[in-house]
C-alpha cells in the first residue's frame, strides 16, 4: 500500500518547502531514539518521507506517480527506480547500533537534513553542480490502442495525459514575475560549499549543498506564487500523435521532449507511447503480409470461379482456377502492411478452405455417387 508522506509528516499538500523542512526537523526531534519517548520507526519514516517531500522534483513525481512511486525501486531496496531518489532508508538504518537503538553515535539533530545531503552528494543525488541542479524531467510511458487499419495506414491520434509542464506564469524559471534573481553571496553561484561534516564514518570533509540558496545558486526575492519556486504545474494536456503507417503490436514511438518537464527551466523528458492494436477477425498479421481465410464450396472448387475476398484496401475479385484444393493459398500483391522503414507493402495471402456439403438430399448423393469423385 502506498505511503502518505504528507500525512507521515503531518503537512498539506499546499505545504512550502521551508514548512515542510521546519516539521521534518520537530518531528525527527521528537522521535530520535535517544530520546524518552523515542521512536526509531516512526524516526526512519519520518525521514524517509522527507527525503522525498523535501525535495521539489522527487516530490513533483510523488505527486503525480502516486502509488507507482512506492514501487518504483528495484526489490530488494537501494538507489534505483525513478532515478534513483527514494530509498534512503537504508541510510537512516545506519543509526541504530547493531539493530538496537541509536545510542552511542551523538548525532546532532540540528545537522540531520544536512548528513542525509551531504551523503547525498558524495553518491551523486545531490543537487550538486549546476548541471545537476537543473535535472532532466522524468520520461513517461503511455500505452496507445489504434485499430488494425490503423496500424496498416497510419492515422493521426489526440491523447490526453496529466504530467509536468513548465510553469505559464514564471516561465520555468521559478522566480515571481517582476521580483529580483541574484547571485547568491555564500556559493558565489556554484551552489556548493565545503564544510567539514560528523558522519557515522566519523568527521570529513566534503562539498555540500549550499543552504543559502538550496544549491540554486541563485536567491529569488520573491518565488513564483503559482509553482512555488520549482519552474514546473500539473496540467492536462493534449497532444497530437502520428502514428506511421505499418507499426506494429508492442511496438513503441518515442517523443523526445514530450515527458514531464524538467525543474527551473530544464529539459524535458522523452514520451514513449507503447502500440496496442486491436484484434480484426478477418485478418492476421504476419510481418508485413495479412493473412486470410475464404470458404468455396465443392461447385467452385471443381469448376472454378471469381470470388470477393476482402482487403484492407475493399474487396477485390480473386480466380479460382478449376480443380483448387483445401488448404491452397493465393497471394494477393501489394495488398499487405505498409512497410514501416521504406516504400511498398507486403502481401495479402488468401488460404482457401473447400467446404463440405452437408445435409444432401437423397437425389443429390447418387448424383455424388455416379460422378463418383
Amino acid at each position: 500500500m502506498s505511503k502518505d508522506y504528507y500525512n507521515i509528516l503531518g503537512i498539506n499538500k499546499n505545504a512550502s518547502q521551508d514548512e515542510i523542512k521546519k516539521e521534518f526537523r520537530k518531528k525527527a526531534h521528537q522521535c530520535h531514539p535517544d530520546k524518552k519517548g523515542g521512536n526509531e520507526a516512526k524516526f526512519k519514516e519520518i525521514n524517509e518521507a522527507y527525503q522525498v517531500l523535501g525535495n521539489a522534483k522527487k516530490r513533483a513525481q510523488y505527486d503525480q506517480f502516486g502509488s507507482a512511486f512506492e514501487h518504483a525501486q528495484a526489490a530488494g531496496g537501494g538507489f534505483s527506480g525513478f532515478d534513483g531518489f527514494r530509498d534512503f532508508s537504508g541510510f537512516a538504518n545506519g543509526f541504530s547500533a547493531q539493530g538496537g537503538s541509536a545510542s552511542g553515535w551523538n548525532i546532532n539533530m540540528d545537522d540531520l537534513g544536512d548528513i542525509f545531503s551531504g551523503v547525498g552528494d558524495i553518491f551523486g543525488f545531490g543537487a550538486g553542480e549546476k548541471g545537476a541542479r537543473a535535472m532532466r524531467g522524468s520520461d513517461m510511458q503511455v500505452l496507445l490502442t489504434i485499430e488494425f487499419n490503423e496500424a496498416v495506414f497510419g492515422a493521426e491520434k489526440e491523447i490526453s495525459l496529466r504530467k509536468t509542464v513548465k510553469c505559464d506564469r514564471c516561465k520555468g524559471n521559478a522566480a515571481e514575475p517582476g521580483s529580483k534573481i541574484e547571485t547568491c553571496k555564500v556559493c558565489g553561484g556554484s551552489g556548493r560549499v565545503i564544510r567539514v561534516q560528523r558522519t557515522i564514518l566519523g568527521s570529513i570533509q566534503v562539498q555540500t549543498t549550499c543552504e543559502n540558496c538550496a544549491g540554486e545558486g541563485k536567491i529569488y526575492t520573491k518565488k513564483c506564487t503559482k509553482c512555488g519556486g520549482t519552474g514546473i504545474a500539473q496540467e492536462l494536456v493534449k497532444l497530437n500523435i502520428k502514428i506511421p503507417a505499418g507499426i506494429d503490436n508492442g511496438e513503441i514511438i518515442r517523443l523526445s521532449g514530450q515527458g514531464a518537464a524538467g525543474e527551473k527551466g530544464a529539459p524535458a523528458g522523452d514520451l514513449y507511447l507503447k502500440i496496442r492494436v486491436n484484434i480484426d477477425p478477418r485478418f492476421k498479421r504476419e510481418d508485413y503480409d495479412i493473412l486470410s481465410v475464404a470458404e468455396i464450396n465443392f461447385t467452385q472448387a471443381a469448376m472454378g470461379d471469381k470470388i470477393d475476398i476482402i482487403t484492407v484496401d475493399g474487396p477485390v475479385k480473386l480466380k479460382i482456377p478449376e480443380g483448387a484444393q483445401s488448404g491452397r493459398v493465393f497471394r494477393l500483391r501489394g495488398k499487405g502492411v505498409q512497410y514501416l522503414h521504406g516504400k511498398g507493402r507486403g502481401d495479402q495471402l488468401v488460404e482457401v478452405i473447400v467446404k463440405t456439403p452437408t445435409g444432401l438430399s437423397r437425389k443429390q448423393k447418387k448424383m455424388l455417387e455416379e460422378l463418383n469423385i
